[in-house]
């Protein structure tokens, strides 16, 4: 690596930008929808305000970050890639760019473990998560006294959030739709898309039976992906906390951060400061998600049947963030933003 970083606990380049999103103070709201793929992000983005002219941050480790308004409230929209350690760059950097709440809504997709429509979205009130466990010995299982895979405990989603989503999608879902919203249900967030889904590759994994134990574990279990247990799991551990870190300098670094920016004004704003307001700040998260694959059937969605899932159901998240209420005294400064309304 050819930059030197002097801070390797919480690196910042010389203007402040985090180290993987690229971000700084000012150009990331408090409420955010965050999904996987850059063409979802902007997909959503178009519904935004025309002014403020939306911001467009691409970091060089494939973060993007699209920050503007809708119906004048201001809303960021993040893709991330795939994974809980990209949620976990994600959720980690951006609160160290921002002052006072996070409220955070995943909008993804996943496969389905109960018979319903691949279209169908669902809304779940809690996550478990499947992770892979490296002490099972794979090579020769007899040998091991280890399950080959752990299932933790539940976390539970912001159930206002939870019910705002709901609400905005019924409202929002074409007239002519048939396909279910689902609220309430349970998810499982995995380490892998393969072995940690039960599904049979080359490689022994021993994951022949992990779905039916799932099923038989967990009540009311529908959905399977690889990141809102993470989202949830942090959510639940920030627990209220100031949003201010002690001020040190920020380390010398330049490549590895340098983002493309498309904005209407640069921000100008430093590090978030203490506020009073801040001390006991929360992170509220939900998520919706679009079932793309059935693991009963082994039907696959369509790509227009993607297109047109993606714009209604990012089209209800906008509203249901626009209306969610966070008090004004637990809100980013938006003087010095790319948010801000200049004249």
């Amino acid at each position: 690596m050819k930059d030197t970083l002097t801070d390797a606990n919480f690196p910042r380049t010389a203007d402040l930008r985090v180290y993987h999103l690229a971000l700084r103070t000012g150009e990331v709201a408090n409420r955010i929808i965050t999904v996987g793929a850059p063409s979802r992000a902007n997909a959503i983005a178009k519904y935004l305000d025309a002014s403020p002219k939306p911001f467009v941050l691409t970091s060089e480790r494939g973060f993007m970050t699209i920050t503007g308004r809708y119906k004048q409230i201001p809303i960021s929209i993040v893709s991330i890639g795939m994974g809980s350690p990209n949620l976990d760059f994600f959720v980690r950097e951006v609160r160290e760019c921002l002052s006072g709440d996070m409220v955070v809504v995943r909008l993804g997709s996943c496969g389905a473990l109960i018979d319903i429509p691949v279209g169908s979205v669902v809304v779940p009130r809690a996550c478990i998560a499947i992770s892979r466990n490296v002490d099972f010995d794979f090579v020769n299982p007899e040998s091991s006294t280890e399950p080959s895979y752990h299932i933790s405990k539940q976390v539970s989603a912001d159930m206002n959030l939870h019910d705002a989503i709901y609400e905005a999608l019924e409202a929002t879902k074409p007239k002519d739709s048939s396909v279910p919203i689902l609220p309430g249900v349970v998810n499982a967030s995995a380490d892998s898309f393969y072995s940690s889904q039960g599904r049979q590759t080359l490689f022994p994994d021993h994951n022949e039976h992990l779905l039916a134990e799932l099923r038989s574990s967990t009540e009311d279990l529908t959905t399977l992906e690889m990141e809102t247990f993470h989202l949830y799991h942090l959510a639940h551990c920030w627990g209220g906390r100031a949003t201010s870190r002690k001020s040190t300098p920020p380390p010398p670094t330049t490549t590895p951060v340098s983002p493309s920016i498309s904005q209407s004004h640069p921000t100008t704003q430093e590090v978030p400061a203490a506020k009073a307001s801040s001390s006991n700040s929360v992170i509220r998260a939900a998520a919706a998600q679009m079932v793309f694959a059935s693991r009963t059937s082994q039907d696959f969605i369509s790509p227009q049947q993607v297109a047109e899932t993606e714009d209604w159901t990012g089209k209800a998240v906008l509203e249901a963030l626009a209306g969610f209420e966070i008090l004004i005294e637990r809100l980013h400064d938006e003087r010095g933003s790319v948010w801000e309304l200049t004249k």
